[in-house]
């Protein structure tokens, strides 16, 4: 966490003990960075999260995955903390990325509706992948209209992503070749 600074000065001058973040400047993405958060976000850090996180967008970083695989707990407040960085980085040309999220966490952004406004990958070369895509140039196979793998509903998709089936629950996955898996 001592790179912190260094990437973002004054970064460190705040802290939260039920929140650690860290930084990791990502050289493959412009103006990206790897914000590894460990802990939980609920009503009561939220503030402090948000205070962070622009303030890494004040120095320039657009460009954010956020690695969740040590974020045991988000809120309903904390997935509004996600949603306002979304609006924050669009107009200046960045996104963000929900990476290696546990799956109790992607079950809040499910149940609220959210997981399908997210780009949420499994890998660090997944996420760099998606910022190097820049806008699709092969066309796309979305929407696609597919039967569900356990229960056989047909459901849609508009884009590559998880997601719950309507009918049985079951979670899949499906890539950006269109190929649907349990997931």
């Amino acid at each position: 966490m001592s790179n912190n600074n260094s990437l973002v000065p004054g970064f460190n001058d705040e802290h939260d003990d039920s929140l650690k973040i860290s930084l990791e400047k990502v050289d493959d993405v412009p103006n990206g960075i790897s914000i590894y958060l460990n802990g939980y976000i609920d009503t009561y850090n939220s503030a402090f999260f948000q205070k962070r996180v622009n303030k890494i967008v004040e120095t320039g970083f657009v460009n954010l995955i956020f690695n969740c695989a040590a974020l045991n707990y988000v809120s309903s407040t904390g997935i509004g903390s996600f949603t306002a960085f979304l609006k924050l980085v669009k107009p200046k040309g960045g996104d963000i990325v929900l990476l290696e999220i546990q799956p109790k966490v992607y079950e809040v952004f499910q149940l609220l509706g959210f997981s399908q406004f997210f780009n949420i990958k499994d890998t660090t070369a997944e996420a760099i992948a998606f910022f190097k895509q820049g806008a699709p140039v092969a066309a796309s196979v979305f929407p696609k209209v597919f039967g569900c793998p356990v229960c056989g509903k047909r459901l849609k998709a508009t884009r590559a992503g998880r997601f719950r089936c309507s009918e049985c629950k079951s979670i899949l996955a499906i890539n950006d070749a269109g190929t649907v898996s349990l997931g």
